[in-house]
């Protein structure tokens, strides 16, 4: 009985953990893999790049961000002699289609 009870509220508490992380309909983590450049930014520079996009609550401001990024991070790799992937898709637009801006 004692251990129905504990999988019975396991169960329930699945949802509420689920609803609290992702409750604000966006849950992006930037990393090699969907970051263009993630190797030409040092940790720091990682994390306030994540930390910035998290933090934008305008498509405009966030396009702006984009921008500026992505043409430092072109800068780095011509400088460095790296060729960049084509981005798949702008974290700005992403984030606009998941309907964090209003």
């Amino acid at each position: 009985m004692r251990q129905a009870i504990t999988i019975i509220a396991l169960l329930l508490a699945i949802p509420l953990i689920l609803s609290s992380a992702f409750g604000h309909g966006w849950c992006w983590t930037c990393d090699q893999h969907n970051t263009v450049g993630w190797q030409l930014m040092s940790p720091e520079e990682r994390k306030d790049h994540q930390a910035r996009l998290a933090g934008f609550t305008s498509y405009s401001a966030c396009k702006e961000y984009s921008s500026r990024h992505q043409k430092k991070i072109e800068e780095r790799a011509a400088t460095e002699g790296v060729v960049l992937p084509v981005m798949r898709e702008n974290p700005c637009d992403a984030m606009r289609t998941k309907g964090v801006f209003k």
